[in-house]
């Protein structure tokens, strides 16, 4: 039987608004976070890299099976679909996009566990470093032997790649620091860049090739006559020889094999009659060994210097500076023996 006093409470229930006031704060979204693992991060960012469900597993190491059903642990939480399953691959819904972009958030958590477990068991921090590979021999790897002398714990990474790619890199903050070149076309406003030196381009054959006994060649013959081995048309490399060429009023070459790898490049020449253009720093073993000559042409085209590129939107940790440091002095000293 309902007294006086339960209707006034029913009343006042009934009055209630639908919607909480909006002064309350909104629980969905620390709800979803709390359920979300990193094992559903690691495989957004899989997916969103590979847009493949069997490509992406084989990436985790997991079985399709596993991955599929991650998958829908994911969107079950969210209670929409992330991803389009199309004939061939997958492609991102909107909210897909926004949560495929948090690669470089993951990769500074896998760094962060990294770091903690070198400390755990007595090492003494973690460097992870990208660099081009011309300015590797003489400086980088100058660099990280001191470094290493100087800390034997210490945890290195090295990635050498293309101006380009270690840029990527550092986006991705898979890496702490670059020595690269800053990239013409995009924007370098998230980074610091301190200039350390410059590299000469030579034009290089194998020692048993015909050109290797000539004492005077012209770009025309060069040019029309032989095959040539090239970085990629976006590479300094690459844009110096199109604006020599373009100066002296000569065509690209026709016969071309483009190839990204300086490794690769240097086997290819030995196997091939191609002229080959790369920096004197990445060639310098292969010409004190003699497996190269370098052929009587002058490059007068200077590349893009590169140096030492940051973000600055982190502070550099000890570790960094210590390494920074070394490679000012290193860069030094060859200026003043060059």
């Amino acid at each position: 039987m309902l007294n006086k006093s339960n209707f006034g409470h029913i009343r006042y229930l009934a009055l209630m608004p639908d919607k909480p006031p909006e002064s309350t704060p909104p629980v969905l979204h620390r709800s979803l976070l709390n359920r979300l693992r990193y094992k559903h991060l690691h495989m957004l960012v899989a997916l969103g890299s590979s847009l493949n469900l069997h490509r992406a597993s084989l990436s985790l190491a997991m079985s399709q099976p596993a991955a599929t059903r991650i998958l829908r642990e994911i969107e079950d939480m969210f209670g929409c679909q992330l991803f389009e399953r199309l004939p061939r691959g997958m492609r991102p819904t909107a909210l897909g996009r926004s949560w495929c972009a948090s690669e470089a958030s993951l990769n500074s958590l896998d760094r962060c566990a990294e770091d903690l477990a070198a400390r755990r068991q007595g090492g003494y921090g973690y460097l992870s470093i990208g660099t081009i590979m011309g300015s590797a021999p003489d400086l980088v790897m100058t660099a990280v032997a001191r470094m290493k002398a100087q800390s034997p714990q210490l945890r290195l990474r090295i990635m050498g790649d293309t101006s380009d790619q270690i840029l990527r890199l550092l986006d991705q903050r898979r890496i702490d620091l670059a020595i690269a070149r800053r990239s013409p076309t995009a924007d370098s406003s998230g980074y610091g860049f301190e200039e350390l030196g410059n590299e000469r381009l030579l034009l290089v054959v194998r020692s048993s090739h015909a050109l290797a006994r000539r004492r005077k060649l012209d770009w025309e013959e060069l040019v029309r006559d032989w095959p040539w081995i090239l970085q990629p048309a976006t590479s300094p490399a690459r844009i110096a020889l199109d604006q020599l060429l373009q100066r002296l009023e000569l065509p690209a070459p026709a016969d071309i094999i483009e190839c990204s790898s300086v490794y690769s490049m240097q086997q290819l020449v030995q196997l091939t009659d191609a002229v080959m253009l790369l920096s004197e720093s990445a060639l310098k073993d292969y010409l004190r060994m003699g497996l190269v000559r370098a052929l009587p042409v002058c490059i007068d085209v200077p590349m893009a210097p590169f140096g030492i590129l940051t973000r600055t939107d982190d502070a550099p940790t000890q570790e960094q500076q210590r390494f920074i440091a070394l490679l000012r002095a290193q860069a030094r000293g060859l200026a003043q023996a060059g």
